[in-house]
C-alpha cells in the first residue's frame, strides 16, 4: 500500500495582528476540513507519497511540497517584438509628419 502524507501550507491564511498574527475561525475551519477530508487545493494543500518524501531526503519543509508562489506570466517575445516594431514604425511616421509641419513653418525638425 502506497502511504500518502498531506501537507497543508496555510502560511498566507491568517489575520495580521500588531504583535502576533492569528488564525480566525475560517482559517481554522479550512485547515480542519482540508485535513479531515484530505483535500488537495492548489497553493494550499497536497498529498505526497512516502516515495517522494524519501526521494527528498525526508525533508519535511512544507514549501518543498506546497508552493504558494504564483506562476509567472509567460511572455511571447516574438509578439512583443512585433508590437515594438509596429510602435516604432508609427513613431517614425508621426515624427516625419510633424517634421513636415515644422519645415513648413520654417522651424528646426526634431530627431
Amino acid at each position: 500500500m502506497n502511504e500518502m502524507g498531506l501537507f497543508i501550507n496555510a502560511g498566507e491564511h491568517f489575520e495580521k495582528g500588531k504583535r502576533q498574527n492569528r488564525l480566525n475561525e475560517e482559517n481554522i475551519q479550512s485547515i480542519v476540513e482540508t485535513y479531515k477530508y484530505r483535500k488537495e487545493t492548489e497553493r494550499y494543500s497536497r498529498k505526497v507519497s512516502m516515495q517522494e518524501i524519501e526521494k527528498n531526503g525526508y525533508n519535511l519543509n512544507i514549501s518543498r511540497y506546497v508552493s504558494t508562489a504564483l506562476e509567472e506570466e509567460k511572455i511571447d517575445l516574438n509578439e512583443v517584438h512585433k508590437r515594438l516594431d509596429s510602435i516604432n514604425k508609427r513613431i517614425k511616421e508621426n515624427r516625419d509628419k510633424h517634421n513636415a509641419y515644422l519645415k513648413e513653418l520654417g522651424l528646426d525638425e526634431i530627431e
